[in-house]
């Protein structure tokens, strides 16, 4: 079936309107009509071809919400109707040692939502910045949220898991002080994340404009990275850092702030590496620098239960699929308050 979507032909090229075709659901398949998608800075990279092995046409998007339309004979977990989501894998080998733990994230052959393999046309997945998309049940998730949050709701399915899954992974809780490190669409949720994990919160940000916005959100002190002094009362205080900047920096001044055996998990993947840190600023206080990409299946849907329960969703600006040019230049001057999602109602103008 032909549905619209935007996408972009070359990575030099703007995104544009095009007709992409959708398989029909097969008997374990989940056809879903998308209602909103969430805009992540890592669609910029893929779709300008920063990132080596960009596949054209390429469709981003894989902050998916929307409902079922149709499931296949085989599927007994979703029906017709139900609300749900699509995040950033939409296959795995299902058999390796990672897939049967529940992290498909690591599996060697995990397929992304888009610009993976697939034997759909044109060979490859194409993501969420389209009508509907069709997705095998085990990698379709269940939102709990009520429908009039839907579209905040989305940017969970990335920048919700990314930053659960490290914060969860190093047992992140009452009685911890957690360090965020940057305050944009993974930042932010990995502030409100934390804070209501039970966390003593310290944001950190080069804008001193942000300290407000920062509280707001729940952390319980804002800090201007570019102030030596401001980051020498935290040193060797935190228990646990988490950097969602997505910019090549300085790693060196945030591991000092790590108490012996804290670790940095980083999350923010910029297009040219980091610095290298110094190595006695690790071994002199058995600090861990470490990273973590997005989470499995089962820790996303622990996530959104979490978030659900909690009353967490993602701050949101809403926008048009052709407004989408100018909001990637607005990305990435840091001019978006904290996520972009295309309303998909918008596709069919």
């Amino acid at each position: 079936m032909t549905v619209k979507a935007y996408g972009a032909y070359a990575g030099d090229k703007p995104l544009e309107s095009m007709d992409i075709v959708r398989r029909i659901a097969g008997p374990h398949d989940v056809k879903i009509d998308i209602a909103y998608c969430g805009v992540c800075h890592s669609d910029i990279h893929q779709v300008r071809a920063e990132w080596a092995g960009t596949l054209f046409p390429c469709v981003p998007g894989h902050e998916i919400v929307g409902r079922v339309s149709a499931v296949g004979e085989h599927v007994s977990g979703f029906k017709e109707g139900d609300l749900v989501g699509v995040g950033c894998m939409v296959d795995s080998c299902q058999h390796c040692a990672d897939c049967n733990e529940g992290l498909e994230n690591y599996c060697d052959h995990m397929v992304p939502t888009y610009n993976g393999p697939t034997a759909d046309a044109p060979g490859h997945t194409l993501g969420g910045y389209s009508q509907q998309i069709v997705v095998h049940e085990r990698y379709v998730l269940r939102i709990r949220h009520n429908a009039a949050q839907l579209a905040a709701v989305a940017p969970l399915l990335c920048a919700g898991i990314t930053t659960w899954s490290p914060l969860r992974h190093w047992k992140v809780g009452p009685g911890h002080k957690v360090g965020i490190v940057g305050i944009g669409g993974l930042g932010h949720m990995g502030i409100k994340l934390a804070n209501a994990m039970g966390a003593h919160v310290v944001a950190f940000t080069t804008s001193e404009s942000k300290r407000d916005a920062a509280r707001a959100l729940g952390a319980h002190e804002a800090v201007v990275s570019r102030n030596a002094d401001e980051l020498a009362a935290h040193a060797a205080s935190l228990d646990f850092i988490l950097n969602t900047v997505a910019a090549p920096h300085d790693l060196d001044a945030f591991l000092a702030l790590l108490k012996r055996d804290g670790s940095m998990t980083l999350v923010g993947a910029p297009a040219s590496p980091h610095p290298s840190p110094q190595v006695f600023n690790l071994i002199m206080k058995r600090r861990s620098l470490a990273g973590s990409m997005i989470g499995g299946i089962p820790e996303t849907q622990e996530m959104l239960d979490f978030c659900a329960e909690h009353g967490i969703v993602s701050d949101i600006e809403m926008i048009r699929a052709d407004e989408i040019n100018d909001a990637y230049e607005r990305m990435l001057k840091g001019d978006v308050k904290y996520r972009f999602v295309i309303d998909s109602a918008s596709l069919a103008d």
